[in-house]
């Protein structure tokens, strides 16, 4: 069993979400009949109340710092298509980051791609402590609980990480319509890109925008690289799936490509994990920030 929570987390002993304040986790189709679990870390953008929208205007919330764009929507048409189960966290990553251990220089940003956050400055530790103990631990512990239930019933977990990133970033344009993004355990992604490449109408990164890293992730090494689950982040495009269109096609795409990349891993000769084999250092990822 995976312990999500970090000992040095410092717990509230004041209440910051109320009754009227949205729950921090969706879970849907828990009991789906697919080995894959989608997680969606950023799929919200919920601020509690008691932070008065972190001094920002709503235009702030628009934008690809507060979310990941169209990330959910296709989280929740990739779980009809599949029968998977889905958990989702629905606070916004400003208040945050349910994708960053507790204490990392982005898991409560005071400055996000050239926007300052009020709210996120100067927190003393029971500031700090309230979120990490009503947002990110439940979320964390949500995913920990549905891969224990599915190990305890005998039931395999795939893990799937469903992010976006913004086509623009410091001026950079990014070319890729999708990035698959691996650390220790590449099978998955490395079967997803070969049949995503053959596709013939994408430009796919290998570990782009972004890489995955013990030291900038959090929910796929924890669940995916420390249980030895096969696994991958997913990092789509926002401007391909900003609306309901393109988050149904994606998710019509990655519905098709996701049973035959998981089947290619499990196939007879295929390569073992090499999660077992001697631990690499980690080594941060600079580009990690939006």
């Amino acid at each position: 069993m995976v312990e999500p929570r970090d000992p040095e987390a410092s717990l509230p002993e004041h209440r910051l979400l109320t009754q009227d304040d949205p729950p921090p986790v969706q879970v849907l189709r828990a009991d789906g009949r697919s080995d894959l679990l989608l997680v969606v870390d950023h799929a919200g953008r919920a601020v509690p109340a008691a932070l008065g929208r972190l001094g920002l205007p709503e235009s702030e919330f628009e934008r690809h710092i507060a979310w990941d764009i169209g990330a959910l929507g296709i989280g929740l048409h990739l779980s009809a298509l599949l029968d998977a189960a889905l958990i989702a966290q629905a606070y916004s990553r400003l208040v945050i980051d349910c994708n960053r251990r507790p204490g990392h220089a982005t898991s409560i940003a005071p400055r996000s791609d050239g926007t300052d956050i009020p709210a996120n400055v100067g927190l003393d530790a029971a500031a700090c402590g309230a979120r990490i103990a009503e947002i990110f631990l439940p979320y964390q512990d949500a995913v920990a609980a549905a891969i224990d239930a599915r190990a305890a019933a005998g039931r395999e977990t795939v893990l799937i990480a469903v992010h976006s990133f913004t086509p623009v970033m410091a001026g950079r344009v990014r070319p890729w319509h999708v990035g698959l993004l691996t650390n220790h355990d590449p099978r998955l992604g490395h079967a997803l890109m070969a049949l995503l490449e053959r596709e013939g109408d994408l430009v796919v990164g290998d570990n782009e925008p972004y890489s995955l890293s013990d030291l900038d992730d959090y929910t796929v090494p924890v669940h995916g690289e420390r249980r030895g689950l096969l696994h991958v982040e997913l990092e789509i495009r926002q401007d391909l799936i900003a609306g309901e269109s393109g988050q149904r096609s994606w998710a019509e795409r990655l519905a098709r490509l996701l049973p035959p990349a998981v089947a290619a891993c499990r196939a007879p000769g295929a390569p073992p994990s090499p999660l077992r084999s001697a631990a690499r250092p980690a080594i941060a990822d600079p580009r990690r920030s939006g």
